[in-house]
């Protein structure tokens, strides 16, 4: 009976993929429908003897302690009927026997979803948005609960054409599938999104910054309205390339701790009113940096690399990288070049500081192999936080 189910549901799937460019599909999928009706109508509850809990384990592939967990949730079925559609019905998606076994574990209720009523209707709905049976099958898995509900279509219709691909989707609701599929469509998501659409930021900015900040899409308009004037009164423009990260930055912070956090740093950093917000405006993470990261980056660029306050008010971005992995290795480097007559003294470390991994090494590593040949394993052991014998007298103070 379960194979016979299966076949039926497998074709469901099938003809439902085809609709978009058959109209025979429509009929085809009525009649199936009435096939698995009949296929299910065979079955007759037994109230007396169905075990919920061994029928998770021997069924659905869960374990002894997960049927025991998730039976609590089942306690009200008195025959495999619908569960058994279910299951017929997640193997014709594709879903292997790990991946069912993965979703009845997160969600028992599942197995008492209607079929009929529900599930095929999603994927009917979601199949004529252009998703494949693949992506559907991944979909049940990513979402579980929320697939049960017919309204996760009207809401992936219109989230696909908002960020560009199920791909980009997929990895959104990867993050955080409760806000985006549980909050109301026209009154928190469409809103929220045209706020965000309004402050210069287009689909792929939105995607970027709800795949960093997950719950800003779901959070209260009203939320959304003051993080907009919150990033305006810290001086970055809407519309510029900075707004996204500005958002992101206050977006679940008060005034208090903005103020709070502001304050800091210009104590730390020994800036001005003046130079903090030249710096926040530049790089609006530093808000969300704890205090004893901040004063160890300070400590590190004003007392051992010597930086001014100033300079670094205006090349903040220098702070958000990190001090072992990669602020001190390559001050080591640069500081041993110079030492050794290799580079001009004059280079500059913020240039140094911001080539990327593979620029660094085939421009301040690579050309002096003969002149110092273990400098390569200096700096890959210095970014494991150590120090290499020879990078230590760089360390010592100079006598004079």
């Amino acid at each position: 009976m379960l194979h016979l189910r299966q076949r039926i549901v497998s074709h469901i799937i099938s003809s439902a993929a085809t609709s978009a460019v058959s109209c025979s599909a429509t009929s085809a999928i009525s009649s199936l429908r009435r096939l698995l009706c009949a296929a299910a109508a065979p079955v007759s509850p037994n109230p007396s003897g169905f075990a919920v809990e061994d029928y998770l384990v021997d069924s659905c592939g869960l374990t002894r302690s997960q049927a025991i967990k998730a039976s609590t949730k089942l306690s009200h079925l008195k025959s495999p009927a619908n569960p058994n559609a279910v299951l017929a019905f997640l193997s014709g998606l594709g879903l292997s026997s790990s991946d069912v076994a993965a979703v009845v574990a997160k969600d028992p209720l599942f197995l008492c979803a209607g079929v009929e009523r529900t599930l095929v209707p999603v994927v009917d709905g979601l199949t004529d948005l252009g998703l494949s049976r693949s992506e559907i099958g991944g979909l049940v898995s990513l979402v579980h609960c929320r697939f049960r509900s017919r309204a996760i279509v009207p809401k992936l219709r219109y989230y696909l054409p908002l960020f560009g691909s199920f791909e980009n989707l997929r990895r959104l609701l990867k993050k955080d599938q409760s806000k985006l599929l549980s909050s109301d469509l026209d009154k928190v998501l469409k809103p929220n999104i045209v706020s965000l659409q309004e402050c210069g930021l287009g689909a792929c900015d939105i995607a970027k910054l709800c795949i960093s900040a997950p719950m800003i899409l779901g959070t209260n308009p009203e939320r959304i309205r003051a993080m907009v004037a919150c990033a305006e009164r810290l001086g970055v423009r809407r519309g510029s390339g900075m707004f996204r990260e500005a958002l992101k930055a206050v977006a679940f912070l008060s005034e208090e701790k903005i103020a709070d956090k502001v304050d800091y740093l210009k104590n730390m950093f020994k800036w001005s009113d003046t130079e903090v917000a030249i710096a926040v405006r530049k790089a609006p993470m530093l808000l969300t940096k704890s205090r004893e990261m901040l004063r160890r980056k300070s400590e590190f660029l004003i007392s051992e690399v010597g930086l001014e306050p100033v300079y670094i008010a205006h090349q903040p971005v220098m702070i958000s990288y990190s001090l072992e992995g990669r602020l001190r290795p390559r001050y080591y480097v640069l500081k041993f070049l110079k030492e050794t007559g290799l580079v001009d003294r004059h280079r500059g470390f913020y240039n140094v500081l911001t080539k990327t991994e593979r620029n660094f090494v085939d421009k301040y590593i690579c050309p002096h192999k003969e002149a110092a040949p273990h400098l390569a394993q200096d700096y890959a052991t210095a970014c494991k936080g150590e120090v290499p014998t020879n990078f230590r007298f760089l360390l010592e103070p100079k006598v004079g």
